[in-house]
């Protein structure tokens, strides 16, 4: 009885917000936690092996109405979608040069033969709760190209969703192993997401994308019915602006059917390089690189990250998903719940 008077005194708003049950299930045979909120999918923690991906996702991704936000390109491809850049999957945390090793761009067909590439291989899942919170931690081991282990990872996902928005809190420990670690200050990291055609800026004219190793991508335009994607900083920065900026977050709003969307990534206080410098893509990459200074302000700037032998360092992102608009001072209110 009680609670359903209090259930009455609550405004529509209030309910709206309530915090839902988040549901974490195993699914050992298809290599994945699946996660669910309010009974409905959100993600799944995926860890094929590298044979299919040359490190773990999240993916695909979902809104709260079961609008799907992630590229399916090349794991599940739908009509429209752009084709480049097969190692934009899900929601990922990797870096283009960890002690010459490209993490980046490595996947089953990588840009160049003669690159040499590193894998992040899942090597277990420690501990999986439900509830208000659903919590999920695993493990990885950072190889090099003769399959050394260079850096052990331990990561702690925390998902939770209201009525209409869905959160993700990334926690990842990495731990040089037996030899010195340096993350030299490159342009394609760290932690990113690749999101659906819909989300992505209107595609004006082809563009022509080189990694550090020299190697091109071409981006063509293509056909921009539907396609309002803009990104939008906390200093008030829009569109491709945000591209080597720096800022506590960025909010990628834009709209699927008749469905708005909001795609935020959330720095946090602690990490290195904060506030970060963001890698904010028109073609749907939307990634924040707190380690590569040097590109983002034209050589004004430089971080070398370096871990000696056991030595950590912590990086947290959080990913807030919103079906509908999210306005400037609630992000500002996320941003401060996440710093605590």
């Amino acid at each position: 009885m009680k609670k359903l008077l209090l259930l009455l005194l609550l405004s529509p708003a209030m309910l709206f917000a309530q915090t839902k049950e988040v549901k974490l299930v195993r699914d050992d045979t298809g290599k994945k936690v699946n996660v669910l909120i309010d009974g409905k999918p959100f993600t799944s923690y995926f860890y094929p092996g590298p044979d299919v991906l040359k490190k773990a996702v999240l993916y695909p991704v979902y809104t709260s109405k079961g609008t799907l936000i992630t590229r399916g390109w090349p794991l599940d491809p739908r009509p429209g979608e752009r084709v480049d850049h097969p190692h934009h999957v899900g929601i990922w945390l990797n870096y283009e040069d960890v002690n010459g090793h490209d993490f980046w761009n490595n996947s089953n067909t990588p840009p160049s033969a003669k690159g040499t590439y590193g894998t992040i291989v899942h090597t277990g899942i420690k501990s999986v709760k439900s509830g208000k919170k659903g919590t999920l931690v695993v493990t990885a081991n950072w190889l090099d190209k003769e399959g050394k282990v260079m850096l052990t990872e331990e990561t702690t996902y925390t998902f939770q969703g209201t009525g209409n928005q869905r959160i993700i809190d990334r926690a990842t420990t990495l731990t040089a192993a037996d030899k010195e670690v340096v993350f030299k200050d490159v342009k394609d990291g760290l932690f990113a997401i690749r999101v659906a055609r819909e989300l992505e800026h209107p595609s004006n004219k082809p563009e022509v994308f080189t990694d550090a190793s020299g190697v091109a991508t071409k981006v063509p335009v293509l056909d921009n019915k539907g396609i309002v994607g803009s990104y939008r900083n906390k200093e008030g920065i829009e569109g491709e602006a945000t591209w080597a900026k720096r800022s506590e977050w960025v909010n990628l709003r834009g709209q699927i059917g008749d469905e708005k969307i909001s795609v935020a990534i959330i720095d946090h206080p602690k990490n290195p390089g904060y506030p970060a410098y963001w890698h904010s893509r028109g073609y749907g990459l939307f990634s924040v690189n707190p380690l590569g200074q040097k590109v983002f302000s034209n050589g004004k700037e430089t971080l070398n990250l370096t871990l000696a032998p056991k030595q950590s360092t912590t990086f947290r992102y959080r990913v807030v998903v919103t079906s509908g608009e999210v306005s400037d001072t609630d992000l500002n209110k996320l941003e401060t719940d996440f710093g605590k």
